[in-house]
């Protein structure tokens, strides 16, 4: 295709910062339509009650924790199929891709089949009883069913995006999340399913994801290719998957896991500051969005430059989305410090709080600080992800909270007369030394090692 010719041209020999922007825009937009998906979602729920909403809060850790293996193969998909196309070694591609849906699709089957039995006594493990157990179990299960249209949809994104074909999984990703919000109210209440009736119309649009992966793979995708003809699982090809995946997996799960501990120790502190943090969390991420788009887009810009053997680009692309970065939080800087009172305000929903918008206020103050560093750490993530070294952006996600944040916040709150303060110092603390340590990996270039070998080349780059 044409168009995606043109945007292989554009990340191999194009303007930098227009590749970076052109790669990237539709990532920011794709996370701002999950944003307001899950908003939407929340919504339709919460009006059943406290204890329905409550139910898929409750779950919620689960999935993502599953989830989390799926972004990881997915991960792998973007990083392995990126550098091939840059070596324009399509055949080797094709066959990449076949594998990584068959694993996809395999894995997916066992994590549905296994956590539909077992979802009664996860539930219970995690301490849920009566009411909550019962719309708990309901919810997670219904879910669990959903694994495979979402494994499946994120291969099918990866293929898409390794080409820089951003557009198309956007587009997928706003039609899902439109039919969710449709089916959502007509599966609980027209057809008064209940929770039930959130979970099922949540799977449904997930279902509309893979139909539309399909879709576009046969019409846009002219480099990759789906032929499963004589299949046959290749343990190299696996392996090399695997080694990409696994480490992007527990990055993800293992951060998940650090975020429950971290609400535990902020909830310490009382409900107006586990409340406060909740609201800013949502001002943050949703001025985060554009740099967490520039760290996704760096991966297949970084993946077709290395497998073009330009290692000169690689350097060129970083070097410009951490300034794209810097700027983007620079200016998040400014607008949480000095608007911090009208946007704590706005997302409080008019509720008369005083505690509550005084922590939410002062989180903000501190954590603005760290914007550009917040930046900067998506850009090395993009960097270590898009060359392959999962093991770095996962060292990354895991360092951040298991060896600096919770360590540092258990201090304050053991030795200091800091209270809550000592959480915002902390968070905003560990994203600045993350960036050392991330930059101090950069330098060392250990990350410049291409992983595909010699299904590439096998020189490592210079």
């Amino acid at each position: 295709m044409k168009i995606e010719r043109d945007k292989n041209e554009l990340i191999l020999r194009g303007d930098m910062y227009k590749a970076i922007i052109s790669i990237s825009l539709p990532l920011v937009i794709n996370n701002f339509i999950h944003t307001l998906y899950n908003l939407a979602d929340a919504m339709w729920v919460s009006r059943l009650g406290h204890i329905e909403f409550a139910a898929t809060s409750f779950v919620f850790p689960v999935t993502m924790f599953f989830d989390a293996l799926g972004r990881g193969i997915s991960i792998a998909g973007s990083s392995i199929l990126s550098q091939l196309v840059g070596a324009s070694d399509y055949k080797d591609a094709n066959k990449y891709a076949s594998q990584l849906m068959a694993i996809s699709l395999i894995i997916s089957i066992s994590i549905a089949l296994a956590g539909y039995i077992t979802s009664p006594y996860i539930i219970s493990w995690m301490g849920g009883t009566g009411k909550l157990a019962l719309y708990s179990n309901t919810y997670l299960r219904i879910c669990f069913l959903g694994f495979p249209f979402i494994f499946i949809s994120y291969a099918f994104s990866s293929i898409l995006n390794s080409q820089g074909n951003t557009v198309t999984t956007t587009k997928l990703s706003a039609i899902s999340a439109i039919v969710n919000v449709v089916l959502d109210p007509f599966f609980i209440f027209a057809l008064n399913l209940g929770v039930a009736g959130a979970a099922i119309a949540t799977v449904l649009s997930q279902s509309i994801l893979v139909l539309g992966g399909i879709y576009a793979i046969n019409k846009y995708s002219n480099s990759i290719k789906l032929d499963f003809k004589g299949f046959g699982f290749d343990k190299h090809k696996l392996r090399k998957i695997w080694n990409i995946a696994l480490p992007a997996s527990i990055g993800q799960s293992g951060a998940s896991l650090g975020f429950m501990v971290l609400n535990g120790f902020i909830a310490s502190y009382g409900t107006a500051t586990l409340a406060g943090f909740g609201m800013g969390n949502r001002i943050t991420d949703l001025i985060m969005q554009p740099n967490m788009g520039i760290g996704m887009g760096l991966t297949t810009i970084v993946g077709q430059n290395m497998g073009a053997d330009q290692v000169d680009r690689v350097y060129e692309a970083f070097r410009k989305a951490t300034r794209l970065a810097i700027v983007i939080g620079v200016m998040g800087l400014i607008i949480l410090l000095f608007w911090n009172q009208p946007l704590a305000a706005l997302f409080l929903g008019g509720e008369d709080d005083v505690e509550v918008l005084r922590e939410g206020i002062t989180y903000l103050k501190f954590i603005s600080f760290s914007m550009p560093f917040m930046g900067i750490y998506n850009v090395f993530h993009g960097l270590f992800q898009g060359s392959g070294h999962t093991k770095y952006s996962m060292s990354m996600g895991i360092g951040r909270l298991w060896a600096i944040r919770l360590p540092m916040i258990s201090i304050f709150k053991n030795f200091t007369n800091l209270g809550s303060i000592g959480i915002w110092l902390s968070m905003s603390l560990s994203n600045f030394l993350i960036c050392l340590y991330g930059y101090m990996i950069y330098k060392s270039k250990k990350w410049v090692e291409k992983v595909i070998g010699s299904d590439i080349k096998d020189r490592p780059l210079a």
